[in-house]
């Protein structure tokens, strides 16, 4: 819930390998109840588009280690995806805490407030983690693009220039006009990417899409 926003938040936890015919409650019908059987059982879950039964199963692994990390992430990653909010930041609180206050901890918990509406707190969140770690990419980068959503394009730019190239900042802005509906910002951005790095392929590929719509 690391949230860089467009991009989908990613875990570097391992899903379970069990059959996508099992259910979760197989999954760990002959297995110790640990908190891992727990995880696993989640993972699957959400495998087969089953949230709520995800939810469960971390809540379980949770139980029986309060800070297990990939659980806490990934239960805050479908609550997130449910628009369950409340829920969320309360899971992000409690990542944050077991991750010793990681700078990028408090990127994720930044994007959930986005998501919910809630412009400041996420801002808030994401200057606590800049001040954590100012070389922080999800929160530079997600904190600018919030920024430009809302108009403050120098500000966002600032951030930008902590952690991306020249070429990098227009194709951010590129994709930000594309998503509004402003094609020629879009182009002229997109078309500013790859004069400065003709090596950066995805805003060619973006400039294609455009014409091609």
């Amino acid at each position: 819930m690391s949230l860089q926003q467009p991009d989908t938040l990613k875990s570097n936890e391992s899903s379970s390998s069990a059959s996508s015919n099992t259910s979760s409650d197989d999954a760990i019908k002959e297995r110790p109840f640990t908190a891992e059987t727990r995880f696993a059982a989640g993972q699957l879950a959400e495998t087969q588009n089953n949230p709520n039964q995800a939810i469960i199963q971390y809540n379980e692994a949770l139980k029986l280690k309060p800070d297990y990390l990939a659980a806490l992430y990934r239960l805050g990653i479908v609550y997130a995806e449910l628009k369950e909010y409340p829920q969320a930041t309360e899971i992000w609180g409690r990542y944050i805490g077991a991750t010793g206050e990681a700078a990028t901890a408090f990127g994720d918990l930044g994007f959930c407030e986005e998501l919910a509406g809630d412009a400041p707190k996420a801002e808030a969140a994401y200057k606590k983690g800049i001040e954590k770690d100012p070389k922080n990419v999800p929160c530079r980068v997600n904190y600018g693009l919030m920024l430009a959503r809302g108009g403050k394009i120098d500000a966002a730019t600032e951030q930008w220039r902590f952690v991306l190239t020249d070429a990098e900042i227009h194709y951010n802005l590129g994709g930000l006009y594309a998503q509004q509906g402003h094609k020629d910002q879009a182009r002229a951005e997109f078309s500013k990417a790859l004069e400065l790095d003709p090596k950066l392929t995805d805003a060619q590929s973006r400039l294609t899409t455009l014409d091609q719509n």
